[in-house]
């Protein structure tokens, strides 16, 4: 039997067609590119997020001589966020990366830990791809990633 999948996803052509608040995530998520530690790849990604009460965020990825053992940007921070701040629910993370030549698209593990956080947290988050001037958003993590992993 053939089934299909289909996602719903926003799109904005320039960053000035995203709604503010989307906008200053965004800013937040590419400041923190210059916090990373990419001697190897040189690919420098931040994530932002802003949480319920307000609270903004930011986490970077950093790559280690001993490969595989760094970590990307998005788990850098939900990792944190998870441990200080896990009554204050994630409500949007944006991801910017240097170049920034096309969005950025989270990888595979990033993806399944945001799901992981929004089982956790009982509510979806919002998720802001962006780069090259452009970006996409989702209305919850769990759309980037159809067939989790689930214990």
């Amino acid at each position: 039997m053939e089934k299909q999948y289909r996602i719903d996803y926003e799109y904005y052509g320039t960053k000035e067609e995203l709604p503010e608040a989307d906008r200053l995530l965004i800013a937040e998520a590419e400041r923190a590119t210059a916090q990373a530690h990419a001697p190897y790849s040189h690919f420098h990604v931040g994530a932002a997020a802003r949480l319920r009460s307000g609270r903004i965020l930011r986490g970077s990825n950093f790559e280690s001589e001993v490969y595989p053992a760094g970590l990307c940007a998005e788990r850098s921070l939900l990792f944190f966020l998870q441990s200080n701040f896990a009554d204050d629910p994630v409500e949007t993370l944006a991801i910017a990366s240097d170049p920034s030549e096309r969005e950025c698209y989270p990888c595979g593990q990033c993806r399944q830990v945001m799901v992981d956080v929004e089982r956790r947290q009982g509510v979806p988050m919002r998720v802001v791809m962006s780069g090259g001037g452009s970006a996409s958003a989702v209305a919850s993590a769990s759309l980037l990633l159809p067939f989790t992993f689930k214990l």
